[in-house]
């Protein structure tokens, strides 16, 4: 991200920001245990997502995505029908640049506004940043699961991270 450039807009993410959101998240799938994928998702999984009625934010500098934050139903159990597991994915280039936060910001007050009680993070574990996002707007950490997670030849500790809406 250009610190010359113009402000970072954050919008609804629109069929035409899903070739950028799915470099990105590849990039971490293939690189990175941010997330438990271990390959490409398919590009209709992205599609899929702007027809759920789940807020989808997409992160823009001039005409370039550079991060992204989505929320999804946290189980598929009825009685879950309130609460939404969040995620937010950064372009490397946009890190440490405060647009995770407006990401962030963005995508929590749109599950405000549609009345959703709590959400849910799970961040996979060292990830300093991700907790300091994650505490800065409001979560608080509810648990540790040790070694759930097996990617890139190493055993990964997943912490939950809850805020009520």
């Amino acid at each position: 991200m250009d610190p010359m450039s113009a402000p970072v807009t954050i919008r609804d993410a629109v069929e035409a920001d899903l070739v950028s959101v799915a470099a990105i998240y590849t990039h971490e799938s293939l690189h990175a245990y941010s997330t438990f994928e271990t390959e490409e998702r398919p590009l209709g999984d992205w599609q899929h997502k702007l027809t759920t009625g789940d807020p989808f934010v997409v992160a823009v500098d001039g005409d370039r995505v550079v991060g992204f934050a989505y929320a999804s139903p946290f189980r598929d159990r009825p009685a879950y029908h309130r609460t939404r597991e969040t995620s937010v994915y950064l372009h490397t280039d946009a890190r440490r640049s405060g647009t995770g936060s407006l990401l962030y910001a963005a995508l929590l007050e749109r599950l405000r506004a549609a009345g959703f009680h709590t959400a849910l993070a799970l961040i996979a574990m060292p990830n300093d940043g991700s907790v300091a996002l994650h505490v800065r707007h409001g979560f608080e950490l509810a648990g540790t699961m040790s070694e759930v997670g097996d990617k890139q030849d190493r055993m990964i500790d997943v912490a939950i991270y809850q805020l009520m809406l």
